[in-house]
C-alpha cells in the first residue's frame, strides 16, 4: 500500500515524502483510515512501528492554522515529548502549524509564550498540570487527545495526573491510545474515558535477516570486563548499552570513560539541559556509547544505532524487543548483544520464552579483567572472576584473594582497609552481610539454580 491509498491530503503527502517514507507500517494502515474517521483507537505497537504518524496523520489533517490549541499529546517522558513534537512540526511544515512541546526540567516562560500560539501541543503530565493551574493551558477546545505510551506513564505513577487532565477535556472528542502493553489499568482508563474504542495491533517481531542477536553467559564478576572487550571490538556505529536503574546506568558509565570508551549515561535524574547536551553528542557521534535506562530511553530518536547492549536483562520479552528495535532500522543490519549472569537468569526466561526471538549462545572470548571504581568511595579494585586477571587462565587470585565473598569482589589487601570498605557497604543496604560469605559458584550456568553469591561490584547497594 501506498500513502496516497489513505486518502491524505497533497500538503501532509509532501512533507512524508520528503521524510522519506514510501509505504505506511503495520500501525499506520490500520490506524490512519480510523483516526480520519474520528473513531476512538487503542494501538497496541512496539518502538519504531511508526505510531507517531499513525496518529498524528489524522490531527494534521484535521487542524487548521490560527484555530487555538485542539490537540493535547501526553507522553511519559521529556524526550518522547521532544521526539513527538519534532515528528509533527516536520510533518505539518506544509500548513504552518504550531506544535508546543512543554515538559519539566526547563523554564516554563517560554513555553508560556509557545502556547499562545499553538494547535498542537505536547507534554508530561506533571508540566501540562503546572500550566493548566497557571492559567496557560486551556483544554475546553480540545478535540483530540493521545495516550503516548499510556503503559509506561502508568508504570511512572502518573495515573491520577492523566485522569485530572482527561477530565478537564471536553467530553466529546478523539481519544486514541498508544501502548506497548494493553494491561488491566490501560482496560479501566480505556472503558472510563473512550467511546467504543477499536483496538488495532502491531505485530512485534524481529526480523532475524537484518538483526543478529546473541547472549553471552559470563560470571557475574566478569561482566563489566566482557562489556569493554566487545565495545573495544566494534569498528564503527553507535551503541547504546541498556541497564535497569540509573545507579547501574551511571555505574557503567563512569567505568567506561575510565578504561577509555566513549561514553555518557543518561536518565531519569539528570536534569533537561544535560539530557539535551547528551543527546546531542551522541546523535552527532561525538560519544560513541550512550548507556541508558528503560525509561530515560523512550522516545530518543537516535539514527545509525549499530549496536544494542542489554548490560542488565529486562524483566519482559516486550522491554527486550523494545530495546532492540532500537537498531536493525530502515533495512539497515544491527546487533543485539545479552550478558547474562547469574542474578539475570530469572529475567533472562523470560525473555526467551517469546517463540519469535532467536537468540543464539556465544561462546566467551578470552579478555582482560579491569579495575573498576565505586564512585562514592573513589576505591579501585581489580574485577575478578576465574583465572586471576585474564578470564580463562588458571585458577588462581591475586593478592587479598581469600575465600567465599572475598575472592568475588577481588580485594586488593586485606586487614584494615578491607574492614572499612565491609563498614561502608553496611551503610548502603542491610541485605549486604546476608549475602557476603556467598562466593562464586565455577559451575552455575543459565539455566541452572543458583543459590546466591555476593552481588557484582556496584550491586551491593540498594537500587
Amino acid at each position: 500500500m501506498k500513502f496516497e491509498e489513505l486518502k491524505l491530503d497533497k500538503p501532509l503527502l509532501k512533507a512524508i515524502e520528503d521524510a522519506g517514507f514510501e509505504e505506511p507500517t503495520e500501525i499506520q494502515e490500520k490506524t490512519i483510515p480510523l483516526a480520519l474517521a474520528g473513531k476512538d483507537v487503542i494501538g497496541e505497537s512496539a518502538t519504531g512501528s511508526g505510531k507517531t504518524l499513525a496518529f498524528g496523520a489524522g490531527i494534521i489533517e484535521k487542524t487548521s492554522k490560527g484555530g487555538g490549541i485542539r490537540t493535547l499529546i501526553l507522553t511519559p517522558t521529556r524526550e518522547l515529548a521532544e521526539q513527538v513534537g519534532r515528528a509533527l512540526r516536520n510533518f505539518s511544515r506544509y500548513k504552518h502549524l504550531t506544535v508546543a512541546m512543554v515538559y519539566g526540567g526547563v523554564a516554563i516562560s517560554p513555553q508560556i509564550d509557545n502556547l499562545k500560539r499553538a494547535e498542537i501541543v505536547v507534554g508530561t503530565p506533571g508540566r501540562i498540570l503546572d500550566h493548566m493551574e497557571r492559567g496557560s493551558l486551556r483544554l475546553d477546545k480540545i478535540n483530540t487527545l493521545v495516550l503516548d505510551e499510556a503503559d509506561k506513564m502508568l508504570d511512572m505513577g502518573f495515573i491520577d495526573d492523566v485522569a485530572r487532565i482527561i477530565e478537564a477535556c471536553p467530553k466529546e472528542r478523539q481519544t486514541l491510545l498508544f501502548s506497548a502493553t494493553i494491561s488491566a489499568d490501560i482496560n479501566h482508563i480505556a472503558k472510563k474515558y473512550m467511546i467504543h474504542p477499536v483496538r488495532v495491533e502491531s505485530v512485534a517481531y524481529v526480523d532475524a535477516s537484518l538483526l543478529e542477536q546473541v547472549y553471552y553467559d559470563v560470571p557475574r564478576p566478569m561482566k563489566f570486563s566482557l562489556l569493554v572487550h566487545l565495545l573495544r571490538e566494534e569498528k564503527g556505529g553507535l551503541v547504546m548499552v541498556f541497564c535497569n536503574t540509573r545507579r547501574n546506568a551511571d555505574f557503567v558509565a563512569r567505568n567506561l570513560q575510565n578504561n577509555g570508551v566513549d561514553a555518557l549515561a543518561i536518565h531519569g535524574g539528570l536534569t533537561q539541559a544535560r539530557r539535551n547536551f547528551i543527546m546531542e553528542k551522541f546523535r552527532s557521534s561525538k560519544v560513541f556509547v550512550i548507556v541508558c535506562t528503560d525509561v530515560a530511553a523512550r522516545g530518543l530518536d537516535v539514527p545509525n544505532v549499530s549496536h544494542i547492549y542489554n548490560y542488565d536483562i529486562p524483566p519482559t520479552s516486550k522491554e527486550y524487543i523494545h530495546r532492540i528495535g532500537r537498531t536493525a532500522r530502515a533495512g539497515s543490519e544491527g546487533k543485539a548483544i545479552s550478558l547474562v549472569s547469574d542474578r539475570d537468569y530469572d529475567n533472562f526466561r523470560h525473555v526467551m520464552r517469546d517463540p519469535s526471538l532467536k537468540i543464539k549462545n556465544e561462546k566467551l572470548p578470552e579478555f582482560e579483567s579491569l579495575m573498576i571504581r565505586l564512585f562514592d568511595r573513589e576505591r579501585p579494585r581489580q574485577e575478578r572472576g576465574f583465572g586471576g586477571p585474564r578470564y580463562g587462565g588458571r585458577s588462581g587470585f591475586h593478592r587479598g584473594g581469600g575465600r567465599g565473598g572475598d575472592r568475588e569482589r577481588g580485594f586488593a589487601h586485606r586487614g584494615r582497609e578491607r574492614q572499612t570498605f565491609q563498614r561502608g557497604e553496611r551503610k548502603d543496604g542491610a541485605h549486604y552481610g546476608r549475602r557476603e560469605r556467598g562466593g562464586f559458584s565455577r559451575g552455575r550456568r543459565f539455566g541452572q539454580h543458583s543459590r546466591g553469591g555476593s552481588p557484582d561490584s556496584h550491586s551491593h547497594r540498594r537500587h
